[in-house]
């Protein structure tokens, strides 16, 4: 449909105003002669992907103000953080528009964005004003594959997560035909290419390759046609909001197939919604179980006494990037983006999720990926990639 300079002149307006408001961490104002350094987070704070996007909002926060509680110093002076925080309601295009205003608001550095979709736009305004940008969930290739030397991602990239799934389907599920959807959005669509790869080489075929919206919640079609082949498994590349409606319509048609996610269902959110069609579903997540890592426990409590929630899916990786973030300024002894940034690739920490360190393209290093099951209406370790090797479930 053809578009008149009005209506995007409109559009645009509605977009800007729809960015969300600034918000300022909980803590005290800063005391006289402290340091100000603010930092910057964009992820969708409204919308079908809203309980994910406050959750990494909270993680940013909790590390910001554990931040300001312990005193931390750079370049000898005490340093007050403050969090300013963008909806950009996984929209590409009001990405952008949210990047140029952290950017004019002259943010220390940014964590995020949530989504592929909107990292990767976002990424190319950071880069051409020098902004550190620390990504706690985006796990396209493309991403960090730009060559934009301000990128950066505590999380396995798709490419290391579509390999360790595509093998888990294979040879621990022993699935030989496997069915495919992607969201036809960077994050889905990446995941199930890599995926796909993966399955074959280990010896699955891949029988039937569809694709969907990340607005669409009627998969009945798409599912009926599926069901008369007769898969073993079918994956999805995509989030909750479309999960949900998937497995559900999956099961109300009596197909029984085993249903496989990457780490867009791995939220609480997926079983709350549904209910006992979750049961047997295999989502994954970047990383090792919390419980495993030796601070992973604590942050799961604090976060829980403090937002009286579980934690949906990426705050701890937020509440690395954020760590991260400030461990490099503390090397660099300045806040100041181009004196800190050649230090983030250098930074080493044991974080909530995994030890953080970066290779060459600012990728983690090592990218283990965990695999879940749900059972009983909560979800189960099964398998740790590249760790032991585990039974078939």
């Amino acid at each position: 449909m053809p578009i008149n300079r009005f209506s995007l002149f409109v559009a645009f307006g509605i977009a800007l105003a729809g960015c969300g408001k600034s918000e300022t961490a909980s803590n005290p104002a800063p005391n006289s002669g402290e340091l100000v350094v603010r930092i910057g987070a964009a992820a969708p704070l409204t919308g079908p992907q809203a309980h994910i996007g406050k959750d990494n909002e909270n993680g940013t926060r909790m590390a910001i103000d554990d931040a300001n509680a312990r005193g931390v110093t750079i370049g000898g002076k005490k340093v007050h953080f403050e969090l300013l925080s963008e909806d950009d309601q996984t929209d590409p295009k009001t990405a952008t528009i949210v990047a140029q205003k952290l950017v004019d608001a002259k943010v220390n550095g940014v964590i995020g964005h949530l989504n592929s979709g909107t990292t990767i736009p976002a990424s190319a305004i950071y880069f051409k004003n020098g902004i550190p940008q620390i990504s706690p969930s985006a796990t396209a290739v493309r991403y960090t594959a730009q060559g934009y030397k301000t990128a950066f991602r505590v999380m396995a990239n798709d490419a290391q997560q579509g390999k360790a799934l595509g093998e888990f389907a294979a040879k621990v599920l022993g699935a030989k035909k496997i069915a495919v959807i992607d969201d036809r959005t960077a994050y889905g669509q990446g995941l199930a290419d890599e995926f796909v790869k993966s399955a074959e080489a280990n010896g699955a075929k891949v029988i039937v390759r569809e694709y969907t919206t990340d607005k669409a919640v009627d998969f009945t079609a798409v599912l009926t046609s599926i069901k008369g082949k007769q898969p073993d498994l079918l994956f999805f590349g995509g989030m909750d909001p479309q999960g949900v409606p998937m497995i559900k319509q999956l099961r109300a048609l009596g197909i029984k197939t085993q249903f496989m996610m990457g780490d867009g269902g791995y939220t609480p959110k997926l079983i709350e919604l549904a209910g006992d069609a979750a049961e047997g579903v295999y989502a994954s997540l970047p990383g090792v179980p919390l419980d495993n890592m030796s601070s992973g426990r604590d942050f799961s409590r604090r976060y829980e006494e403090r937002f009286h929630q579980p934690i949906q899916l990426y705050a701890p990786y937020c509440y690395d990037a954020v760590n991260v973030m400030i461990a490099a300024m503390q090397k660099a002894g300045s806040a100041e983006p181009e004196k800190y940034l050649p230090e983030i690739g250098k930074t080493e920490i044991d974080g909530v999720t995994a030890k953080i360190a970066f290779d060459e393209k600012g990728d983690i290093k090592g990218g283990a990926v965990t695999v879940y099951e749900v059972h009983q209406g909560k979800w189960h370790v099964v398998q740790t990639m590249g760790g032991a090797p585990a039974a078939k479930p």
